[in-house]
């Protein structure tokens, strides 16, 4: 049993109590890489000291509205740099950063576009 909290700024109908579905989103995508690069780095056997995620995007709050219709309402720009700390080879460390990249669900997920259905089951009230 988990609970995330998730909410919007008082500018989106929001009470501020706890990061944006995009936000999470981008948590997500952090939380993958980090997680990714332990399991690839023990399966390659790149000994790693340290490891350090940090994802970025843009969001602008304009977007979809009036002079603002061509900026995108989704997170956009978005990247990742990994710092991290090994004995390992430089070729050692782009092999696991090759690996990595194949490998994380979340990263393939957003990089690679596909098509996403939807549809509305609705209940109805007793009057």
């Amino acid at each position: 049993d988990f609970h995330l909290i998730s909410d919007s700024g008082p500018d989106f109908a929001g009470y501020n109590l706890g990061p944006s579905s995009p936000e999470l989103q981008l948590g997500v995508l952090g939380s993958c890489l980090t997680h990714v690069f332990l399991i690839q780095a023990a399966d390659l056997q790149v000994p790693l000291d340290s490891l350090e995620v940090e994802i970025s995007g843009e969001m602008d709050p304009r977007a979809g509205r009036p002079g603002f219709e061509h900026v995108p309402i989704y997170p956009h720009n978005i990247s990742y740099t990994v710092r991290l700390s090994s004995p390992a080879s430089s070729d050692a460390i782009a092999e696991l950063h090759q690996a990595v990249e194949r490998a994380c669900p979340i990263l393939n997920l957003l990089i690679n576009p596909q098509r996403i259905s939807g549809r509305i089951e609705l209940t109805t009230r007793d009057a």
